[in-house]
């Protein structure tokens, strides 16, 4: 296979929600009908053992929620599909900001009860801004819901998007029949809990066909017939350049845990969805058939294995093929590095590759070198774009439970940092260990791994600091001035550059006007 032909095949997409839409259990059936997992259920019935799936942190196992974004690769009808399933909780939204960089286009759940819902706002929103294809999935049809026209006007008007429905369903909770696939024209027959395969589908062309009244009841296939009618009458006809442009979202019903409804999308998604997209960098426009390699780090974790103590750097591929043991530059390192065993991803199950595209995630296995947002190249000077970081917001002192575990909870508070879930700071006055998260459940979330992963068992105190704000000047003697007058408030993060924690924006204010030759900064360039 040639090398466009490969860049061609490959659909890298990122799957969104709020939490409890259905997102991860979309995920794992995605992943059975490409043949990745045998069990469906697996999170949900403990089968743990027996299959990989998208939650692969033993918190996540039981809490019931993804609190780290998981990449699955698997193959479908002569197409790499690369899933990036993110975390739907808002407390690790900066986890699904970053991961947002890295697809080329997005499925988005939305529960047909709760209908938009606030971490769906705020992630489309961010889609939005990047112009990024999306498709929508409205999960839950076997439960009762809202009606159809009323959750495409929402999606409408909240999210601000021009929809289509490509599938639409008979009936929904108890009156549910199936889903009247628009694209394939074709009317698949609802089984719950059935077989977790293909569903009985009846080739209907057209609506009149006496079949449907057959299938569905006389009252139910009038009721389709003329909700398709409106549809025909109202939405715009489903066209593929406006749907890769951003500007037109098809939407599909159907319900995943009973793997209904599945399959229609996912054979929509692999036709039309983008192939891996020219990238914007400070320099320029990265195109993905180019030569050479280009490719930036959007996420690093430490201990997916915890007996190997291993820390693995994600990487997007921008451009040119990425080859084993091969020396590549790191920009902002200026040195060469090689990787002998770069890792594909099924959940947690790791393999090694010889090589990899445009549009694949890769892992590097890393010793220290990466930080979030660093580029790889075969020598060129390149800074991809958007990559965020985020102010923190709330702030506790970490407390020491077993003093003789010091140097584990110093490693781990490290390791965990770099992994970009929350910021470190240590207080120049007295040396206390102070985390700051963008949201509450991150702080157990780090105690649990510490604990787990480390040996090291904590305790936090809170603390009253409204923002942690970087802080610089040019000027030495207004430098000095500010670094004495300001001491007890002042902290080093993990980078050893200078951070002012303000208790309040008054005091921020107050600061900021008595100081002007200090430069204060919301975001850290690390």
């Amino acid at each position: 296979m040639t090398f466009k032909e490969e860049i061609q095949r490959r659909r890298t997409f990122a799957i969104i929600s709020h939490p409890d839409a259905g997102k991860t259990t979309l995920t794992e059936k995605l992943l059975l009908f490409g043949g990745a997992i045998q069990v469906a259920g697996a999170v949900k019935s403990n089968k743990i053992k027996r299959t990989a799936t998208s939650d692969f942190m033993e918190i996540e196992k039981q809490r019931g929620i993804s609190v780290a974004t998981s990449v699955m690769g698997f193959e479908y009808q002569g197409r790499k599909i690369n899933i990036l399933d993110t975390p739907g909780h808002k407390d690790f939204a900066e986890d699904t900001y970053r991961t947002l960089t890295a697809v080329d286009s997005t499925i988005v759940v939305i529960d047909v009860a709760k209908g938009v819902e606030e971490q769906t706002e705020k992630l489309v929103k961010v889609c939005r801004m990047r112009d990024t294809p999306m498709m929508i999935f409205i999960n839950k049809l076997d439960r009762e819901g809202k009606d159809g026209f009323d959750l495409l006007d929402e999606i409408e008007a909240k999210l601000g998007l021009t929809v289509t429905p490509l599938s639409w369903p008979a009936g929904m909770g108890q009156r549910f029949k199936g889903v009247y696939d628009r694209y394939d024209k074709k009317l698949i027959l609802f089984r719950p809990h059935g077989r977790q395969e293909e569903e009985e589908s009846v080739k209907i062309t057209d609506l009149s066909d006496p079949r449907l009244d057959e299938h569905l009841g006389e009252s139910l296939a009038e009721e389709l017939r003329s909700e398709n009618h409106l549809i025909e009458e109202v939405y715009p006809a489903f066209d593929k350049e406006a749907y890769l442009r951003g500007e037109l979202t098809p939407v599909f019903f159907g319900s995943a845990i009973n793997n209904f409804g599945v399959k229609e999308l996912l054979d929509c998604f692999v036709e039309t969805a983008p192939s891996p997209r020219p990238r914007e960098a400070e320099e320029r426009i990265v195109q993905p058939d180019e030569d050479k390699l280009s490719g930036f780090v959007f996420k690093i974790h430490a201990n997916m294995d915890p007996r190997h103590r291993d820390r693995i750097a994600f990487l997007r591929i921008c451009s040119g093929v990425f080859r084993r043991n091969t020396n590549y530059l790191h920009v902002r390192q200026n040195r060469k590095l090689k990787f002998p065993n770069p890792t594909s991803f099924m959940a947690a199950k790791k393999e090694v590759i010889e090589e990899a595209f445009p549009g694949d995630v890769i892992g590097l296995y890393d010793s220290g070198n990466f930080k979030i947002g660093d580029t790889l190249t075969e020598g060129e000077l390149l800074h991809f774009k958007g990559i965020p970081s985020f102010s923190p917001e709330q702030f506790r002192m970490v407390i020491n439970k077993d003093p003789m575990k010091q140097k584990q909870l110093n490693k781990g508070l490290l390791q965990l940092m770099e992994e970009g879930v929350a910021q470190f700071f240590r207080r120049e006055h007295d040396g206390a260990r102070i985390i700051g998260t963008v949201g509450a459940l991150q702080f157990e979330v780090i105690q649990y791994r510490l604990q787990h992963e480390y040996g090291a068992s904590v305790d936090y105190e809170p603390m009253r600091i409204h923002k942690a704000v970087w802080v610089s000047s040019d000027n030495p003697d207004a430098w000095k001035e500010f670094l004495t007058r300001r001491r007890r408030d002042l902290a080093k993060d993990i980078h050893d550059q200078w951070v002012f924690l303000a208790e309040s924006a008054w005091i921020l204010q107050t600061t900021q006007e008595n100081h002007p030759e200090i430069v204060f900064s919301f975001t850290s360039e690390g």
